[in-house]
């Protein structure tokens, strides 16, 4: 049974491969588009708001190509991993301060709290994905 499910998974690391990258590309440049809504999420005790919002978008963009690229993969992976767990206080600070978004659309303005708890264990998914990729090709299972 463990074979099959690490065979059926093998089977879609690739193309999910590309899904996460582009989804980690499009975050980061809408952290340069937009930053004034990420800047609202940073916990106030962090210092320069602005530039923690743009590093952590460079670092979206840099990491989302990076896992597209053979010889960067394992790297960049590792790479996300970390981001996902330097920005988990930004979802924690949502999760519990009522946070109002501005300069979104209204249905996304006041994120319900379910919603933003819901996010906390989802960072877990999102590392283990890219965790996923810092495992050689065939070591799903290992």
């Amino acid at each position: 049974m463990r074979d099959e499910v690490t065979t059926t998974l093998a089977r879609f690391k690739h193309p999910l491969r590309y899904v996460m990258g582009g989804l980690y590309v499009v975050a980061g440049v809408l952290h340069f588009l937009v930053p004034q809504v990420y800047v609202q999420v940073v916990p106030p005790a962090f210092p320069r708001p602005f530039e923690l919002v743009y590093l952590s978008g460079v670092a979206e963009v840099v990491l989302g190509l990076g896992v597209l690229v053979p010889r960067t993969r394992r790297v960049a992976a590792w790479g996300l991993v970390l981001l996902l767990l330097a920005v988990f206080p930004a979802n924690v600070y949502m999760a519990t301060h009522d946070v109002v978004l501005e300069g979104v659309p209204e249905w996304a303005s006041e994120p319900s709290d379910a919603a933003t708890v819901a996010r906390l264990p989802l960072q877990g998914v999102l590392i283990l994905w890219a965790w996923w990729y810092t495992r050689p090709d065939g070591a799903e299972g290992a």
